[in-house]
């Protein structure tokens, strides 16, 4: 099997699994007791904290473990106020939430961008609380997220940032971005399904979605899964302490990727002109059902995507896409290539060789 879908979740990495084993056996406490086994799980979990934290470059108080990206996401939007805006692009776990707001929609180019005089225009609008994602799950594109803080911070507006797709493939640092809250999910980096992080900034005020016995400083009550956070705290130090090769080999595969697909007259790479991701590759075949190709490579064994897999299942085009004024049409050709470090360059020939009677 060739697993080219990294951007809807990664395989658990060995070392993390083993990070883990312990907190599933025989360490079993609950981290709020104060017997050895509480205080030994309480330790564990502090240092999963403190290493999330030096992956973004923030303080471990301002970590509050979460069950993902999604949770992540809500908890944000719940603590949001007055006038929202979102961006065109976000994920469907800030859409949701944004709805009860009657949210403004921040535009995008063609090249999935926010431009500087659509954040103008938008702080003349007066917003309170804005949400737009550092790097998009389907495209790739990484937004100027530092650039638009900077310019809302001005206006006291508060910014938060899904950093999901972002992590473990290029820096962040959630102090340089000047954003007050930022979502993180485990599962993108080798960490368990389950796992997540809002970070946020002591300045502030946090709406909990659950309330109970006061855990994570009363932001998100409930016992802790210690072996989840474990396990995220780990996958999170081998993040940020391989980053450098994990992008370079990324990016490389990505270059080659697209040097193949370059050849193929039919073939059409969406954003390709923008910053972004180093492992993400948005493409369509004029003509083409990217759901037909994604069962065709599926039959042989290669694993890719039509979009985002969290509307896996619709027959509506990507929302992305159609926000970036691509016709419906050649939206419902988009087929998602989100590689791995740990993909080869015998892999990506395998697959353009798979796709060629499509593409020429």
């Amino acid at each position: 099997m060739i697993y080219f879908d990294n951007n809807a979740t990664t395989p658990l990495d060995e070392r993390v699994l083993e990070a883990m084993l312990p907190f599933m056996k025989t360490m079993y406490g609950n981290p709020s007791s104060v017997h050895r086994l509480g205080r030994v799980a309480k330790s564990a979990v502090e240092i999963a904290r403190e290493q999330i934290a030096a992956l973004v470059d923030a303080q471990p108080l301002q970590v509050i473990f979460t069950s993902g990206g999604t949770e992540a996401n809500n908890l944000a939007l719940n603590s949001a106020f007055g006038r929202v805006a979102i961006s065109a692009i976000e994920h469907p776990s800030v859409f949701e939430p944004a709805k009860r707001y009657n949210p403004e929609i921040i535009p995008v180019n063609r090249d999935g961008l926010i431009e500087p005089k659509t954040i103008s225009d938008l702080i003349e609008k007066r917003p309170d609380f804005v949400s737009i994602m550092l790097a998009n799950n389907e495209t790739g594109v990484i937004q100027p997220i530092a650039d638009i803080a900077a310019q809302l911070n001005e206006r006291g507006i508060i910014l938060h940032t899904d950093a999901v797709q972002a992590i473990g493939k290029i820096p962040v640092s959630f102090r340089q971005l000047g954003v007050q809250m930022l979502s993180l999910s485990g599962h993108k980096i080798s960490a368990p399904k389950g796992s997540g992080a809002l970070i946020v900034d002591k300045s502030v005020s946090i709406s909990p979605l659950l309330l109970g016995g006061g855990q994570e400083q009363n932001h998100r009550s409930g016992t802790e899964n210690v072996a989840v956070c474990v396990g995220f705290g780990k996958a999170a130090e081998l993040a940020k302490n391989e980053l450098d090769a994990r992008q370079t080999r990324m990016l490389s595969l990505r270059t080659m990727l697209e040097n193949k697909l370059a050849q193929f007259s039919k073939v059409t790479i969406f954003a390709q002109s923008a910053l972004r991701l180093p492992n993400t590759v948005l493409f369509g075949i004029d003509g083409v059902d990217g759901e037909l190709v994604l069962l065709k490579l599926d039959q042989r064994g290669v694993c890719v995507s039509s979009g985002s897999a969290c509307a896996s299942g619709e027959a509506e085009p990507s929302h992305v896409l159609l926000a970036m004024g691509i016709a419906p049409q050649q939206a419902q050709t988009a087929i998602r290539v989100s590689l791995s470090h740990q993909n080869t360059p015998a892999e990506v020939l395998e697959l353009i060789e798979l796709i060629t009677p499509y593409g020429v």
